[in-house]
């Protein structure tokens, strides 16, 4: 299977998850972009397509956002989006993605090895989790897991945090890819327009799909999805960190 198709692949499956779960675009997609386009351009596609796919599907799920919640997520994340952006010049990548990636799982463990704990939503965990996600998001390119440990201790239920996740998903790319375009303007992707046309039907047609398994499958079911895919997600940050560091 060629390049073009590996991406048009991770890009289709990607948007059915982030329809079906919520937050599913990055943690699929992301480790095949960053390791079928390098670990700047890769990210960057995917705060493109992750931005690009989630402004889509806030127009389904409007009313069931939370918009407070949505704004103290957001400005947190700027919180979390502005060092980043200047990590990613200064740091090795290898190092904050092992790093991510280690805090990630090593949150979700602990999280679920006390699944009988509340957390109650109170305004500074809500600020931490959205400034965690903004770094990540930026520098990483998977900025769902940080958030999605919050849903999981609040017990925020799933068809909210879903829809929220939408226009804050498509925020915090937006303001990732102006960061960049702002400090590494040199290297964003250089596609050539039929590629676009052809990342945008896969979008399109993973958002079909994905709006299907919304319909009939259980919020219980979604969430354990969205564990695996945090843990996934992590995993595969850690391993792009390795090939980076060995690279």
């Amino acid at each position: 299977m060629t390049t073009t198709a590996l991406v048009l692949v991770s890009v289709f499956v990607g948007a059915g998850m982030q329809r079906f779960t919520g937050m599913g675009f990055a943690l699929v997609a992301a480790p095949f972009l960053v390791l079928l386009l390098g670990p700047v351009e890769g990210v960057i596609l995917v705060n493109l397509c992750g931005a690009v796919t989630a402004g889509a599907i806030i127009f389904r799920v409007f009313r069931d956002v939370n918009w407070r919640t949505y704004g103290i997520l957001t400005a947190a994340a700027v919180v979390g989006i502005v060092p980043a952006s200047f990590a990613v010049r200064i740091m090795p990548p290898a190092v904050l993605e092992i790093g991510i990636g280690l805090l990630l799982a090593a949150g979700l463990t602990v999280l679920l090895a006390m699944r009988s704990a509340h957390l109650a939503p109170r305004r500074r965990f809500l600020w931490a989790a959205g400034a965690m996600s903004g770094f990540m998001n930026a520098s990483a390119g998977v900025g769902g897991p940080a958030v999605s440990i919050y849903s999981l201790a609040t017990r925020w239920p799933h068809r909210s945090f879903a829809a929220t996740m939408q226009p804050y998903f498509f925020t915090i790319g937006s303001l990732s890819l102006v960061a960049k375009a702002a400090t590494t303007p040199a290297q964003f992707p250089d596609i050539p327009w039929h590629m676009w046309v052809a990342i945008s039907v896969a979008c399109l047609v993973g958002l079909g799909v994905g709006e299907l398994f919304a319909k009939r499958v259980s919020p219980k079911a979604a969430q354990i999805v969205l564990i695996v895919l945090a843990y996934l997600g992590a995993a595969a940050t850690v391993t792009r960190g390795v090939f980076d560091a060995i690279a």
